[in-house]
């Protein structure tokens, strides 16, 4: 319960080859969360790293290891308990200067943690001695191991007492009344451990029903943005066709310009052929013929026009609906990233609980 994440970042994680010892093997098919922990209670300051359920990385920070850049988006360091090489690929720079930072800092932590409790453990180990105030320590009191022994560390301090060191009988009766109070000191640790986990298995339980929950809300989601991509796809199409309908209104445009010009040039006709159409009455009949025409070639062009502005509506029309579509998936994709930053703190936590649970 005490170990709580104080850095986070995304990046691509490697492991070397066990066989090679050269070659990167990649833990992550894309970018996951990569977080520093420290655990107030022991002192230890770890980097887990979570695909899914499965823990990829889980490497305890101690003061003989050393992150290395080998390239401008990529370190490593070698974790000697894990007998691996951990390798990270970030996306930018910075973040590669910023993770560098982090480690060199709390290596540095765990380093001095490191020497603190081994000082603990001096003082621990030390011949028994009277106090200050004339009262005996007692040698059967509880010696607290350094952070490192608790982790998994090779070096494990032997709190062994000295055969040399032997109590007197005295320090064995004074030890033997304390007896008592200790046990009711560990029945208590006992009882408040044991509430604990009752804790962490409600907590589990709860937690267990919230991701089936959320499970279901990601798939009804992910059905979303399924069909929206599909909605895309045929606005795309439509938005393809754009060109064609522009070409079309400059065929019509062309087309009306020409027929503008025809009228222009039958009107010159019509006004020859009234000068004539005193004399000829076969001009008569040609000028009914040509009237009709420049009704029908009048017709045409208004059925043109009407065509033309309908197309030119209908195009303004399609951008503004495809505009729309887009602002409107632009924000279901703004919250579907939300909603997977959620469910990647909660497998992180979940991860968390699981872990200190057991």
């Amino acid at each position: 319960m005490g170990e709580q994440p104080i850095y986070s970042t995304r990046a691509h994680v490697f492991q070397i080859d066990p066989n090679t010892k050269k070659n990167w093997l990649p833990t992550s098919k894309h970018a996951v969360t990569v977080s520093y922990f420290y655990d107030s209670t022991r002192n230890v300051y770890r980097i887990i790293s979570l695909d899914g359920t499965k823990a990829i990385i889980n490497s305890t920070i101690s003061p003989n290891m050393t992150f290395t850049k080998t390239s401008q988006k990529f370190g490593q360091w070698a974790d000697s308990r894990a007998n691996t090489v951990y390798g990270l690929g970030f996306s930018t720079e910075h973040h590669l200067a910023k993770f560098a930072e982090k480690f060199a800092e709390y290596k540095e932590a765990a380093r001095l943690a490191k020497e603190k409790s081994q000082e603990k453990m001096e003082m621990a180990t030390s011949p028994s001695q009277e106090s200050p105030a004339g009262e005996l320590t007692s040698p059967l009191t509880p010696v607290t191991p350094p952070m490192e022994a608790l982790n998994g560390t090779d070096d494990i301090c032997d709190t062994t007492p000295n055969s040399d060191s032997r109590p007197e009988p005295a320090q064995n009766a004074l030890a033997f009344a304390h007896s008592p109070a200790m046990t009711k000191h560990w029945e208590a640790e006992l009882e408040a451990l044991k509430g604990n986990n009752a804790k962490l298995t409600a907590a589990l339980l709860e937690s267990t029903a919230n991701v089936k929950q959320w499970k279901q809300q990601l798939a009804a989601y992910q059905e979303e943005a399924e069909r929206l991509h599909k909605r895309v796809t045929e606005l795309e199409c439509q938005s393809n066709q754009t060109p064609v309908i522009k070409s079309q209104k400059m065929e019509l445009n062309q087309t009306i310009e020409e027929l503008e010009a025809t009228l222009r040039d039958k009107e010159e006709e019509m006004e020859k052929l009234k000068e004539e159409l005193e004399n000829m009455n076969d001009l008569m009949e040609q000028k009914d013929t040509l009237t009709q025409k420049l009704e029908e070639t009048e017709l045409r062009s208004r059925v043109l026009e009407e065509q033309l502005a309908g197309a030119e509506q209908r195009l303004e029309e399609n951008q503004e609906e495809q505009e729309n579509f887009r602002k409107s998936l632009r924000t279901l994709l703004e919250l579907l990233d939300g909603k997977i930053f959620e469910l990647t703190e909660l497998r992180d936590t979940l991860a968390r609980l699981i872990e200190e649970a057991s």
